[in-house]
C-alpha cells in the first residue's frame, strides 16, 4: 500500500513539473548553485588559520613600532594567540577533540559562557610536542610563563625585556613560520606579509654601548625568572636556534652583484670548512642559517599511496601496506572511488586530485592522521575495517 502510494505521488510530481517548465528550471538552477557552493566551501580550519596569521602579523607590527610603549608585551600576547589558533587549526583538520570534558559526568562538556571550554596553549603544545626536550616547545613554554608575568606587572621594563629576549622572540616567530608552512603549505608563508625593519642598533659603536647599558636595567626578578627557567633545560636545548635565534650582521665589502639583494642568507651546509670555523669563532656572525625556500613544484609535499603507506607503517607497531591504505580512504570517504564523475570532490585536508595525471596525491596531514588513529588495535580496525597484525620481530642469529 505504501509503495503504491509513493509511486503515485512520484508520477504526479513528474506530471506537474512537465507542465511547469519555469519551476523545473528554477529547481535545476538551485541544484547547480548548491553544487557550486559545496565546491567553493573552504576547509573547516581555514577561518581559525586566517585568525592565527592575522595575530602573528599584528604581533610583528607592534614589535617593530618604536613609538609603541608596550610593544614587547603586545608581541607576546598576540604571538600567544597566533600559536593557539595555529594549533587549534591543526586539531580541527586532524579531527582531534580539543574540548574539555567534565570529569564527573563523562558525557558532559565543560562550558564557559555557554561555549565548550577548549585547550589552552600550554595543553595544546603538549599534544603537539610531547617531549619536554623539544626546543620549539621550550621556547613557547618560556613565553607562556612570561606572559603571566608581563600583564599589568612589568610595563616599565618592556624595552629592557625586548632587548634581553630578542633572540627568543625571533625564534618564536621563526618557529611559527616553520610550523605554519610545514603544516599548511608554503602558500601560507608570512614572507610576503613581513618586511625587514630598518634600524641602527649595534651598527654603530655608540649604539652598541647604549644597548649594553640598557640591558642592565631589567628588573632583578625578571632576570632571575629567565635564569631559573633555563637552568632546568638541557644545554643542547638552550643552544638550539629554535629556542634562541642569535645572529651577528657584517657589512659586505665585496663588489655588488647586480643580481644580489640587500640582505642575503647563507645556509650552514653551503659553507666551506674554513667559513664554518670563522663563523663559530665570531659567535654565529651575520650569516643566517635557514631552511631552503621551496620553488613552485607540482605536488610539492604530497605523497602517492605506496610511500604514504610506508610512512604510516614506520610510525605504528602494526603491518600497514597499500591494501590497508586503500581500505582507509574508502572507509572514511577521503576521495571518490575510481571512475566517479566528480573525481575532484576529495577531503582537501587529506587528498588532492591531479587533473593532468588523473591520479590522487595525499597530504602529510593524512599520513599523520593515520599514524595517530592506527596506533592502537581499536583505532586500526576503525580506520581500515581490518584486524591489526603486529610487525614480525627479527631475532639476531647466534
Amino acid at each position: 500500500m505504501v509503495q503504491r502510494l509513493s509511486a503515485d505521488l512520484h508520477r504526479e510530481a513528474r506530471r506537474f513539473l512537465n507542465h511547469e517548465p519555469r519551476l523545473r528550471y528554477e529547481l535545476e538552477l538551485s541544484d547547480v548553485t548548491d553544487n557550486l557552493l559545496n565546491v567553493a566551501r573552504p576547509p573547516r580550519w581555514q577561518a581559525t588559520l586566517d585568525a592565527s596569521v592575522e595575530e602573528a602579523c599584528l604581533a610583528v607590527r607592534l614589535y617593530n613600532d618604536s613609538a609603541e610603549t608596550r610593544a614587547f608585551e603586545g608581541f607576546v600576547i598576540h604571538m600567544h594567540l597566533a600559536w593557539l589558533y595555529l594549533l587549534h587549526a591543526e586539531f580541527v583538520r586532524d579531527d582531534v577533540d580539543f574540548r574539555y570534558w567534565d570529569p564527573k559526568f563523562k558525557k558532559r562538556l565543560l562550558k564557559i559562557d555557554g561555549e565548550p571550554k577548549r585547550w589552552e596553549l600550554e595543553r595544546s603544545l603538549k599534544e603537539r610536542w610531547p617531549a619536554d626536550s623539544d626546543p620549539v616547545r621550550a621556547n613557547l613554554a618560556l613565553f607562556i610563563r612570561l606572559r603571566n608575568r608581563l600583564e599589568h606587572r612589568h610595563a616599565h621594563a618592556d624595552n629592557a625585556l625586548m632587548l634581553n629576549l630578542a633572540g627568543h622572540a625571533h625564534a618564536l616567530l621563526v618557529n611559527y613560520e616553520s610550523e605554519l608552512t610545514e603544516q599548511f603549505g608554503d602558500t601560507q608563508s608570512l614572507a610576503m606579509r613581513l618586511r625587514l625593519p630598518i634600524f641602527v642598533g649595534t651598527f654603530t659603536s655608540q649604539g652598541e654601548q647604549a644597548l649594553r647599558r640598557f640591558r642592565k636595567t631589567l628588573p632583578a626578578d625578571l632576570r632571575g625568572f629567565v635564569t631559573d627557567y633555563e637552568s632546568g633545560l638541557e644545554e643542547a636545548v638552550v643552544n638550539d636556534s629554535r629556542y634562541e635565534f642569535r645572529l651577528r650582521a657584517m657589512v659586505e665589502l665585496a663588489p655588488k652583484d647586480p643580481d644580489a639583494v640587500a640582505m642575503q642568507f647563507t645556509r650552514y651546509e653551503d659553507m666551506t670548512e674554513e667559513e664554518r670555523e670563522v663563523a663559530e669563532e665570531m659567535g654565529r656572525r651575520g650569516q643566517v642559517i635557514v631552511r631552503e625556500q621551496k620553488r613552485p613544484v607540482s605536488g610539492l609535499g604530497r605523497l602517492m599511496p605506496k610511500p604514504a603507506a610506508a610512512e604510516v607503517e614506520a610510525g605504528i607497531p602494526f603491518v600497514f601496506n597499500v591494501n590497508h591504505f586503500t581500505a582507509a580512504w574508502k572507509r572514511k570517504k577521503i576521495r571518490p572511488p575510481a571512475d566517479d564523475p566528480t573525481p575532484d570532490r576529495t577531503n582537501p585536508d587529506f587528498c588532492e586530485y591531479d587533473e593532468p595525471t588523473k591520479s590522487y596525491r595525499y597530504t602529510r596531514a593524512y599520513v599523520n592522521h593515520l599514524i595517530k588513529k592506527c596506533s592502537t588495535p581499536e583505532g586500526f580496525a576503525d580506520m581500515t575495517g581490518m584486524e591489526a597484525r603486529s610487525k614480525p620481530t627479527t631475532t639476531a642469529s647466534a
